[in-house]
């Protein structure tokens, strides 16, 4: 009983030595940085992930579309301006009817949600969206001051 005692005690301070070398402070850890993009300590924050889908509405003449299609890009370009909106973009044709997806920058789904109905494809109805919480890289935000720099025409 004795010699299992202490193999478990041994076994403990080995996981707990190896535990703690596993964690070692990153040697490029960038502390003012990380405090400016709020990650912690893996890099990392909540964002909410919105997925849009197609909606009910159908058969739009192609000048409301354009309408609202051009509204929702001046939008886009509004709530990233804001620092609001961090990644959008299309998806690919799907058998989802996903259309498209918004990484939002804020603390809940009801606050994302908000921001969403500002959007005109939201208010035609020609989407819909889903809101989920998602957990990724604070570097995220700095994406959009690179974009910038490389995006050669604006929409």
């Amino acid at each position: 009983m004795k010699k299992i005692t202490i193999m478990a005690f041994l076994t403990c301070i080995a996981l707990i030595s190896y535990n703690a070398a596993a964690q070692e402070v990153n040697k490029n850890y960038d502390e003012k940085l990380a405090k400016e993009l709020k990650a912690d300590d893996y890099g990392m924050k909540k964002y909410i992930l919105v997925i849009l889908k197609t909606g009910s509405a159908k058969d739009l003449p192609k000048a409301s579309l354009d309408s609202i299609f051009k509204g929702h890009m001046n939008n886009i370009g509004r709530l990233a301006k804001e620092g609001k909106l961090i990644v959008a973009g299309p998806l690919g044709k799907n058998e989802n009817a996903y259309r498209g997806i918004f990484i939002f920058d804020v603390e809940s789904s009801d606050e994302a949600q908000k921001l969403v109905e500002t959007d005109p494809v939201i208010i035609s109805k020609v989407m819909t969206a889903e809101y989920y919480p998602w957990y990724g890289s604070a570097a995220l935000k700095e994406t959009l001051k690179i974009h910038s720099k490389i995006e050669k025409k604006s929409h």
